[in-house]
């Protein structure tokens, strides 16, 4: 708060300068002529006026007296000068709107134009150095011939003679403040309009950055007017202040817009009107010149009136929030506030210092601009920091979540896989090794069948080959594809074959490095080993083939033979084989199909999917 004080005392010390101010010999050595005489005369009055002269007062404009006189007004000055030894200084503080300077009847300036469009020298104080033979003892006489337009105020300022360098340190007073004051505050406007473009280009959403690009731009046209010597590109002066009071409306409700767009609200039908005004206000000035000229003082009064209650408004706001970036922006704004109320004084003839302060002091408000953004730019920082904190924090702890979660999952399926594998290591044992092995029981026990030695090798062989081919299929999983399995089945029933005086053939194709899986490798083999079974128990062939292939993404099975066959029909619903074989068939995915007649031999075929659906 300590810092916000004093930069608040140092921009009162510079929104009202104590630069008219000067020490008691400094004051004794020049001398402010603020009597003088003056008199009406047309665009092309070559010399002063014989008659009609009227006293008047320093500073004076003729809009009171002479309301409706667009032309030439001479105004007549005298100062009595006790040597003409040294040389004297002459200051012109003020003239609106163009000049020619007389002293003594000799010419010492002239404008450039002292007719339509006409120069503007009321920007800047003049300097003169006056020495013989111009400047003479005892009395001299002062003309200045002034050209203006009664609708703007125009006439002549108090002048100032006296010692040359009191007199010329007092026109660089002025001069720095109301000229080079002015171009700096433009100069600040505009560098830092550039920066909120960029902004803005940057950050569509922030609306507020365009609208204070928009004020910057319409403030920069309105405040031109305080460092132009002409009014160009117009060609006449009521055009330029038509414009410059249009431009004046428009950065005073953009200024506005700005304050509510950075409030956070959004007034659409005002801000609709507002800009409707603006745009009828710039085309009226384009059109009708003239008038809207002679009535610029409604467009002042409306523009500041709007500007008044945006600030107004945006204090209350500041005030309610309790925010540090609304409290600056909200502090440099009471400066100029009370400046804009000395220059509608200044405009309105009720004051006259000549010096409008406003674009002076624009330069607080762009500070106080800039510490907002800037505050809420870091504010903006801070969050993201700290929402990357804690994000950052969220993700670890997710991850470490996660990491158990996955490790559970994993233990998890290792104990299913584990406790899968045995089942089917129970489940085959209990339905292949095992009911064998009771059957092979129950035969050896039933007390009326004779049991030889050759059906109790036979049996054991069946029980030895029902192990082997779990053994097989469980071992070797994760090793040995589908040919690496199917070769042991190919040996040991093609030696059977062979022992039985029966021609066997194995074609196997397109199955290297396929692996079905444990179940489906087990129901494949299982399926092979009951069908062969079959062949040989019941066929009577003297040939079989089998046939495994690749084909795509299916995998072919064809098991035939030359045997007596049989009438499917008639065997569809006694024993177990055929079922047997059918549910095998369909736990591979696929359908079992049967070809056989009685005396044309049997074939089994079906083609399953090598993905498994489960």
């Amino acid at each position: 708060m300590r810092a916000l004080l004093a930069l608040w005392l140092v921009c009162a010390m510079l929104a009202f300068p104590a630069f008219a101010q000067e020490s008691a010999p400094a004051a004794a050595a020049t001398m402010d002529l603020r009597s003088a005489d003056a008199a009406t005369a047309d665009w092309l009055s070559p010399s002063p006026p014989a008659e009609g002269w009227t006293p008047v007062q320093l500073v004076d404009t003729w809009d009171g007296r002479w309301p409706q006189h667009d032309g030439v007004v001479w105004y007549r000055l005298h100062w009595n000068q006790a040597s003409a030894d040294r040389p004297v200084g002459l200051l012109i503080d003020y003239v609106s709107s163009a000049y020619a300077l007389y002293v003594n009847g000799s010419l010492v300036y002239r404008d450039d134009h002292l007719v339509e469009p006409l120069s503007r020298v009321w920007v800047r104080p003049q300097y003169f150095l006056l020495d013989k033979p111009l400047l003479r003892q005892g009395e001299n006489t002062l003309w200045v011939r002034v050209s203006g337009l009664g609708a703007y105020q125009s006439g002549l300022g108090v002048v100032t003679v006296g010692v040359p360098e009191l007199v010329q340190a007092r026109q660089r007073r002025g001069e720095f403040w109301r000229y080079d004051m002015q171009l700096f505050g433009q100069s600040v406007g505009l560098v830092f309009g550039g920066l909120f473009l960029i902004l803005w280009l940057f950050r569509r959403k922030d609306t507020y950055y365009g609208w204070y690009v928009l004020c910057t731009l319409f403030w920069s046209l309105y405040s031109f007017n305080f460092v132009a010597y002409s009014p160009w590109p117009f060609d006449n002066t009521d055009a330029w202040e038509a414009v410059n009071a249009a431009a004046y409306v428009a950065a005073s409700v953009t200024f506005s817009i700005f304050l509510l767009r950075y409030a956070g609200h959004r007034w659409p039908r005002t801000e609709r009107t507002l800009l409707v005004l603006c745009v009828v206000l710039g085309i009226a000035a384009m059109a009708w010149p003239i008038w809207v000229g002679h009535h610029r003082a409604v467009a002042f009064v409306f523009g500041c009136g709007t500007y008044y209650a945006a600030v107004f408004g945006f204090l209350g706001y500041s005030l309610r929030r309790r925010r540090t970036d609304g409290y600056v922006l909200a502090a440099s704004l009471l400066i100029p506030l009370f400046v804009s109320a000395h220059d509608m004084l200044l405009f309105f003839g009720v004051i006259h210092d000549q010096t409008y302060l406003m674009t002076v002091t624009s330069p607080l408000t762009i500070i106080g601009l800039g510490f907002a953004l800037a505050y809420r730019f870091a504010a903006a920082m801070r969050r993201a920091e700290n929402f990357a904190v804690e994000l950052q924090r969220e993700v670890d702890a997710a991850t470490r979540q996660l990491t158990e979660t996955l490790g559970r999952e994993h233990h998890l399926a290792l104990n299913n896989a584990r406790i899968g594998e045995r089942l089917n290591l129970v489940r085959d044992l209990h339905d292949g090794f095992g009911g064998s092995l009771v059957a092979a029981i129950s035969a050896l026990e039933h007390p009326g069948r004779p049991v030889g030695p050759a059906q109790v090798v036979a049996t054991l062989k069946e029980l030895r080959d029902d192990l082997r081919l779990i053994i097989d299929t469980t071992t070797h999983e994760q090793d040995i594809d589908l040919a690496g399995l199917i070769a042991p089945l190919r040996h040991r029933w093609s030696e059977r074959f062979e022992a039985m005086a029966m021609e066997s053939s194995w074609t196997v194709e397109g199955v290297d490095g396929i692996r079905l899986g444990a179940m489906r490798v087990l129901e494949l083999l299982r399926f092979l080993q009951e069908a062969l079974t079959n062949v040989l128990k019941h066929s009577g062939a003297s040939r079989v083939r089998v046939s495994v292939r690749c084909e795509g993404e299916y995998l072919a099975v064809d098991v035939r033979d030359d045997g007596r066959g049989f009438d499917a029909a008639s065997l569809a619903t006694q024993g177990a084989g055929l079922p047997s074989l059918h549910a095998r068939a369909s736990r591979l995915g696929a359908r079992l199909r049967l070809t056989t007649s009685p005396g044309q031999g049997t074939r089994l075929n079906f083609d399953a999917p090598l993905a498994s659906n489960a």
